[in-house]
């Protein structure tokens, strides 16, 4: 929404520079005309009504010309601004004086009292108005060929920010998504035995036991390694198939072939070791085991 407004707001400060251009050219004309008859006493008692009127039409017809430059800038405005681009504006603007000047001279001639001649359409009216009106009227397109490229520009570059807004918010999903899927947990147990390092895989774990300030960690070929670490702490390295199923035992579940209730609570391992279970964590086992 807030980007729909942005373009909203930038296209209505284009059409209003463009207008107080057009409105500045017509203004600015009218005075020089003015200047003119006056100085030279072409008309007596002119009014600034009477010349802008006059000259009303021809600013009409500059700017319906002004439309073809407007369709040309847009569709030049996906490619880079370069000396080849610059040259072919220059040529689409002096190809619309040109234009919008011989129309002019012969709309003045065909309201005329003079009969029609092409020579002198071009001697007289095509000379007269190129010398009166080429300059301003070259300005102003240039002014409208600048404004306009400024504006599909920013456009251009609105819509590539809003593109990489919403790539940036797929790649967070994506990267969300991954890292609830990234297994953090520890894929293996490194443990120090003197001057060396025992690489334990997880899996060949069977259970662990607390002793002392160590733990104990027995693994399926019944060897068994004391570590420096709490339950507590490698309890959140381990897997969810780790389970704490007493103060001072955490068992691998997947080693786990029976539960006993009856008595004393305890699990039996496939090697047949049993791992007793306290009343509070009775629970969390059958839970895990349904």
């Amino acid at each position: 929404m807030k980007n729909l407004m942005s373009k909203i707001s930038n296209f209505k400060l284009s059409i209003f520079i463009i207008a107080l251009v057009l409105v500045f050219a017509v203004i600015f004309e009218t005075f020089q005309q003015i200047y003119f008859v006056t100085r030279y006493n072409i008309v007596e008692n002119v009014s600034f009504f009477d010349v802008l009127k006059s000259q009303l039409n021809s600013w009409v017809i500059w700017s319906m010309m002004s439309s073809v430059l407007f369709f040309y800038t847009k569709s030049q405005s996906t490619k880079k601004l370069d000396n080849v681009k610059i040259f072919k504006y220059a040529l689409v603007i002096f190809a619309l004086v040109l234009l919008c000047i011989f129309i002019i001279s012969l709309s003045r001639l065909l309201y005329s009292n003079d009969d029609f001649s092409f020579t002198l359409l071009i001697k007289e009216y095509f000379t007269f108005f190129m010398f009166q009106k080429a300059t301003l009227y070259t300005l102003g397109y240039i002014a409208i060929a600048m404004i306009l490229h400024l504006y599909f520009e920013n456009e251009k570059l609105q819509i590539e920010v809003q593109e990489l807004s919403e790539l940036k918010l797929t790649n967070a999903r994506l990267f969300k998504k991954l890292n609830s899927t990234i297994d953090e947990k520890a894929k293996v147990l490194n443990i120090k035995i003197g001057n060396k390092r025992k690489i334990i895989p997880v899996e060949d774990i069977s259970w662990i036991e607390a002793d002392d300030y160590c733990v104990k960690v027995h693994t399926t070929t019944n060897g068994s390694y004391t570590m420096r670490s709490s339950l507590k702490a490698l309890e959140e390295k381990l897997s969810t198939n780790f389970l704490r199923v007493h103060r001072k035992a955490i068992v691998n579940m997947s080693f786990a072939k029976e539960l006993h209730i009856s008595g004393s609570p305890n699990l039996v391992l496939e090697n047949d070791m049993q791992i007793p279970v306290s009343k509070s964590n009775l629970k969390t086992v059958k839970d895990f085991l349904n």
